[in-house]
This record gives structure tokens, sequence and C-alpha cells, in this order.
């Protein structure tokens, strides 16, 4: 069930990320929450394999490859969800930032809650 709310989470940090950074574009609310479960599978499956195949360059530059990771995950889930699209590199950068930090604070806020 918490997995679940964190999807959700997910589509809702997307769509600030939308509303914030000018290169990310969303033509619904379903949309972002589509794209919220995206991302959140492609976290749990894809992201720990490019962590692992690039944890040299993650070593070298002191974790911040971690960031350009995010990115190459925000624009996958971009690639294979309709209607959710990124301008560039950089959109997508600062869209990953964005909604990592929205994500993390809305599951400190709502989801950890419960666990207390």
């Amino acid at each position: 069930m918490r997995f679940l709310l964190r999807l959700l989470l997910n589509g809702v940090a997307v769509l600030i990320a939308a509303w914030l950074i000018p290169g990310l574009h969303i033509t619904s609310p379903a949309t972002a929450i589509v794209a919220g479960i995206v991302l959140g599978l492609i976290n749990a499956v894809i992201r720990p394999v490019l962590i692992l195949l690039t944890l040299p360059l993650t070593l070298v530059t002191l974790g911040l490859f971690i960031f350009v990771v995010n990115a190459v995950c925000l624009a996958l889930a971009a690639w294979v969800v309709p209607g959710f699209t990124i301008s560039g590199f950089g959109a997508a950068f600062a869209g990953a930032l964005v909604t990592s930090v929205v994500s993390w604070l809305l599951s400190a806020l709502l989801v950890d809650k419960n666990r207390r």
C-alpha cells in the first residue's frame, strides 16, 4: 500500500515539476499520474542497475553523477509516457531535481508519518 502511495506522490511531484520547469510539458493531470507511476517503476527497477553501472563515475564525482542518473530516468519516463515531453537535458536535469525534492517532502510528510 505504501508503494502505491509513493507512486501517486511521484505523479504529484511530476505535475509540480512541470508547473515550475519551462521545458517539461504534461497534457493533463492524469498523464502526470501515469508518468509518476512509470517513474516510480523505473526508479525501482532500472535506476539501481544504472547506479551500479555508473558507480566508478559516481565515486569520481563524489556522488554528483547521481543527479545525471535521475535526469536519465525522468527522460526515460517521458519517452515511455505519451503526453509527457521534455525539451532537453537541462529541463530533464532541473525536473529531476524538483521531482526528487517534492517527492521526498511529500513522502516524509504523508507516507512516513503512518509508520511512526
